[in-house]
């Protein structure tokens, strides 16, 4: 019989015991004692369909190798230190959603969806996938309407509090709608300022797209000393630190410093580099009012991704509602036939 215990000093438990004759010692990784349940059952059901024959016995390489053949393939190194250290030897072919989640509470129980997604469930994903792993990995969905957008008058006063060097990129992000790496490693050879017109050529849902450049914006690139290479350089006149992966999912990291003093100059508060984009769509919806066009531009994979912004400008409608017929002639037919009605 298998049972769940801690060895001292450990928060994970640990199910022990003998089942159908295997003899089992093994960490659950879940501190969570619902989840090591879990585990725990999982366990015993396999035990069972080995000894029924229902599966090869088989044991897959461990997590360690596995993260190994994953950066020698090219995969992206940030955020693997805390999951080795989770995960160890574990057999890759044991790791499940199961197992996934308990990871996700054990490495970041404060952590918000995004943070949670891009530092485990994408990484295991990823390194699981490239060991031949096909587990579906279901990732958090993010909260529902958690928009945080600027007015334009508040965006003057962010481009004016900008570094020189930071000042064209933020106008950039706030123009075009471009996620932080789109923008970041931009080259020049993807921007005709003839045409107005920039070409982002790897995006995060991997599928190129262009987008109309705005006078003001070609105005400002049009001033830039350099035409070959990248677009936006730091300070030093060199190029941001380039992403390990075909998308970095953290580009903003490399500004977060010069940006956070410029919204502080700015006296603005709880902005993130990538609210930039959330201001860009904002305004976009609230002149067109068209998600799919919205959804092109931006590069949403799903129009339910980009339906959060005309909710959050519900306000604007409100034109739209007062040139509806009028039903005033309605109303009036109430009253006088309450009128009528005491008489």
């Amino acid at each position: 019989m298998l049972k769940l215990s801690k060895r001292h000093g450990s928060k994970f438990w640990t199910a022990r015991g003998t089942y159908l004759g295997v003899k089992v010692d093994r960490s659950t990784r879940a501190s969570d004692k619902g989840e090591a349940q879990a585990i725990l059952a999982k366990i015993q059901n396999e035990i069972f369909e080995r000894a029924s024959g229902r599966v090869p016995e088989k044991v897959g390489p461990g997590f360690a190798q596995a993260v190994i053949s994953y950066v020698k393939l090219g995969g992206e190194r940030r955020f693997l230190e805390p999951l080795l250290k989770y995960f160890g030897e574990v057999p890759i072919d044991t790791i499940d959603q199961t197992a996934i989640n308990a990871a996700v509470i054990a490495l970041y129980p404060n952590g918000s969806s995004s943070t949670r997604n891009r530092q485990v469930y994408g990484p295991v994903s990823s390194i699981l996938k490239s060991n031949g792993i096909s587990t579906k990995v279901h990732r958090l969905e993010p909260p529902e309407g958690v928009v945080r957008s600027i007015t334009h008058e508040e965006a003057a006063r962010l481009i004016e509090s900008c570094a020189p060097h930071l000042r064209p990129l933020i106008m950039f992000l706030l123009f075009t709608g471009a996620r932080a790496g789109e923008a970041l490693w931009l080259q020049w050879r993807d921007v005709d300022l003839s045409r107005s017109h920039v070409s982002f050529q790897k995006t995060k849902n991997g599928k190129p797209r262009g987008v109309p450049l705005h006078s003001s914006l070609v105005a400002e690139l049009a001033n830039l000393s350099h035409r070959d290479g990248y677009v936006f350089l730091k300070p030093d006149g060199q190029p941001y630190s380039l992403p390990r992966g075909d998308v970095d999912r953290s580009a903003g990291s490399r500004i977060k410093t010069g940006f956070q003093a410029a919204v502080r100059r700015a006296g603005l508060k709880d902005l993130r580099v990538h609210d930039l984009r959330h201001t860009w769509a904002t305004w976009f919806y609230q002149e067109h009012r068209d998600l799919l066009k919205l959804q092109q531009l931006g590069g949403w994979k799903t129009l339910s991704l980009v339906s959060r912004y005309a909710h959050v400008n519900s306000e604007n409608f409100r034109d739209s509602i007062n040139a509806m017929p009028s039903l005033a002639w309605a109303t009036h037919g109430q009253k006088v036939s309450a009128v009528q009605k005491t008489l």
